[in-house]
């Protein structure tokens, strides 16, 4: 029998187990450890703020890559989202990201409807996983999630309060994403102009009764809420700082590090969003964001878990209860659709006849008026024929009588 102290490692990246006496499901954190590394992750990034913010350079900021992300001015008609996908590996754990930025948002003059748009890809994310979810024959897992873990909302530091425009889109976001809002360009003011600011907005996100996503807390992790709402720089510059390479923004009297938490709150917003609360934006996506979803939409296609009597109702009766209803809505609208047609059958016929009605009166009329022409033209005839023999007997009579004198006069010359 191996001794008491004897260690293994489960796997490449496993951890040493020391004994083999056990039963052996505590091997089981690292069986799904490796598994997981086996499949790779997913996690898809919503950046909204208006042209200009800085919405790029920050998501290449955070992931230390430049992304191909072509810059947009503001001649842009409405707002757009712009979906590009990147596979990258950090460490050897394969990451698919997607990173989903706003086009346009903020440059209309009527803004009433610039968040229909983000709304509606959300939306749109979770209804094609719950398709997926729904399929007789469903891929194990779901190969590609699209929906959205984490919504980056940058804010002007403007120094004041929230922009209207903010403020609805906040409002249509906080029941669908993650939202995390950080404060752009957050070295065009000063730290205390930056607190300021944090506070005013600290109280208008809770008079207004925002649902932000809050970080949770845990053992060794940092006190994000301090800092919240992050602000942040962002910059694809490098440069070596104390024989470090860093992300730097250079001006007239000096430069700014971007991971410098005496410069912006950036460090700490990717070390909450990729090191230490990843997993739970996406455990939050799917338990709190898509089940929320998942539940009105099941609801509103007729799906309930238990009936008046507070009784189970199994998958099998809704969707038998939903078919009778859907078949007697189906007759009662062919019938309906029956009866119009019918209706209009019957409609159809009756003008049919008024004109059959009408053209048999204009024609028994126009073959009267044909008939009492043709009788008067008759009649007519008749009347210059009669004139016509009778001026002829007048002629032939005159003729006979001239005749008949000249023969008289050749007499008298005769004798």
């Amino acid at each position: 029998m191996p001794s008491a102290t004897h260690r293994r490692v489960l796997g490449g990246t496993g951890r040493s187990l020391k004994s083999l006496r056990r039963v052996g499901f505590d091997t089981l954190p690292d069986q799904l450890v490796n598994n997981e590394l086996k499949r790779g992750f997913t996690f898809n990034i919503l950046c909204v703020g208006e042209t200009g913010i800085g919405k790029s350079t920050l998501v290449s900021s955070l992931f230390k890559r430049n992304f191909d992300h072509e810059p947009t001015d503001h001649s842009e008609q409405a707002v757009r989202l712009e979906a590009k996908e990147y596979d990258i590996e950090d460490a050897g754990v394969q990451l698919h990201l997607t990173v989903i930025a706003s086009k346009g948002f903020g440059d209309q003059l009527n803004r009433s409807k610039s968040a229909e748009t983000l709304v509606q890809y959300i939306d749109e994310q979770y209804d094609r996983y719950l398709q997926d979810e729904m399929k007789t024959v469903r891929e194990a897992p779901i190969s590609h999630d699209t929906r959205v873990h984490a919504c980056i909302y940058m804010l002007q530091p403007t120094g004041h309060s929230l922009k209207s425009l903010d403020l609805v889109c906040l409002r249509q976001l906080q029941k669908r994403v993650n939202v995390i809002p950080v404060i752009a360009k957050a070295d065009s003011i000063t730290k205390e102009e930056m607190a300021r600011f944090k506070q005013l907005l600290k109280e208008e996100f809770q008079r207004n009764e925002l649902e932000l996503y809050e970080p949770e807390e845990f053992d060794g992790c940092p006190d994000y809420q301090t800092s919240f709402p992050f602000s942040v720089i962002g910059s694809k510059e490098e440069i070596s700082v104390a024989g470090e390479k860093s992300r730097v923004r250079r001006y007239p009297w000096g430069i700014v590090e971007i991971e410098n938490e005496e410069h912006s709150d950036f460090a700490k917003l990717r070390e909450m969003l990729l090191r230490t609360h990843m997993s739970s934006l996406m455990q939050r996506t799917h338990k709190v964001l898509y089940e929320r979803f998942r539940k009105v939409k099941l609801q509103n296609m007729g799906f309930i878990d238990n009936d008046p009597s507070s009784k189970p109702v199994s998958l099998r009766e809704t969707y038998e209860q939903k078919r009778k209803v859907y078949m007697a809505e189906l007759s009662k609208k062919e019938e309906e659709m029956r009866q119009l047609f019918v209706q209009k059958v019957k409609r159809k016929e009756a003008e049919l006849k008024a004109a059959e009605a009408e053209l048999t009166s204009r024609f028994e009329k126009l073959r009267k008026a044909h008939l009492d022409e043709q009788k008067d033209l008759q009649t007519q005839f008749s009347i210059v024929e009669a004139q016509r023999n009778e001026w002829l007997l007048e002629q032939q009579r005159e003729a006979d009588e001239i005749i008949a004198r000249g023969k008289k006069k050749d007499k008298k010359k005769h004798f």
